[in-house]
């Protein structure tokens, strides 16, 4: 069975982050955060990919 991989908004994002969404949009700007999947005028992220840019950064502290 597949999974569904849920699409965000940016504020969703941001609150899985713990900033703002202006500090979400500066980090999606710098590359930080990938650049969201655009559907008509909708910009939303795979659940997924925020979700890997805590591990990342958490794999980044045991350095």
């Amino acid at each position: 069975m597949n999974s569904v991989d849920l699409l965000i908004k940016d504020g969703e994002a941001a609150d899985m982050l713990g900033c703002f969404k202006s500090t979400f949009w500066r980090r999606v700007a710098d590359g930080t955060i990938p650049r969201p999947v655009k559907i008509g005028g909708m910009s939303r992220w795979p659940q997924s990919e925020i979700t890997t840019v805590i591990d990342d950064a958490k794999a980044l502290r045991e350095l």
